[in-house]
């Protein structure tokens, strides 16, 4: 048994095509102080029965309506009972079994508060579209535009307790906004784990349509001069270009 108890928060909404296999990512992995907490947003297809076919696994499981994906997180926070936590989406899966293990090992060995890695996009069929490889945090990056994935975002609930929760106020932005505030503003402990640790199905709420991209931007510029980044409009152009790399 592993000293360090790691709270795993998937949300959910309408997933019946990719909730199984972010549970089965979940439940196999081989660190063996996981728990899991999935918070529904009152599904009206068949995620709900899909859930509860692993209900054994998982330890706390909410369905109920929700003011969004952000509201759904700060839910299960609130429940996690967790050393560390991280959110594993509906639409993702961990890259292989022992990732938990990994990541349990980084904060033991690093004195971290903070841990994160690298991600694959990745297409239906399986095939990699985009590999987003973050490096090493060094203080003032987030000046340039530079952010982690938060797929693969871990820290301490310690932090939560301290600086906060996802805020609503930020939209579409609100992860960025709380890493952000971590990492950035109160420079919480970081440490880099160069592999990858999650696997993204291509989508995403903010990139549908030009409209929803616009404010996807203006809520990424909120977010920067709340946490005091030293030329926000500068950070936001340098931001969506950081990604160019990751198709190459």
């Amino acid at each position: 048994m592993h000293d360090l108890k790691i709270s795993v928060i998937t949300v959910c909404y309408n997933a019946q095509s990719t909730i199984e296999q972010s549970i089965l990512s979940v439940i196999s992995q081989d660190y063996d102080n996981i728990e899991y907490i999935i918070i529904d947003g009152a599904s009206s297809d068949n995620t709900v029965p899909i859930i509860k076919k692993h209900e054994k696994d998982v330890q706390r499981f909410i369905s109920e309506p929700d003011k969004g994906i952000y509201d759904a997180m700060n839910k299960g926070i609130a429940l996690a009972q967790g050393d560390v936590i991280g959110i594993l989406n509906a639409d993702d899966f961990f890259a292989g079994n022992h990732v938990l293990n990994d990541i349990a090992n980084a904060f033991a060995n690093n004195h971290a508060e903070i841990v994160y890695g690298d991600l694959d996009y990745i297409k239906p069929g399986g095939s990699i579209i985009r590999k987003w490889r973050t490096g090493q945090y060094k203080k003032g990056m987030f000046n340039r535009g530079w952010m982690p994935p938060h797929p693969t975002f871990y820290c301490k609930k310690t932090l939560f307790e301290k600086f906060g929760n996802y805020s609503l106020e930020f939209g579409t932005a609100a992860d960025y906004e709380l890493m952000l505030r971590f990492m950035h503003l109160k420079q919480a402990s970081v440490y880099y784990l160069q592999k990858v640790l999650v696997k993204m199905s291509v989508g995403g709420v903010s990139n549908k349509n030009i409209i929803n991209r616009i404010n996807a931007l203006l809520f990424d510029l909120k977010a920067m001069y709340h946490n005091k980044i030293i030329f926000p409009p500068i950070a936001l152009l340098f931001k969506p270009l950081r990604k160019l790399r990751q198709f190459f």
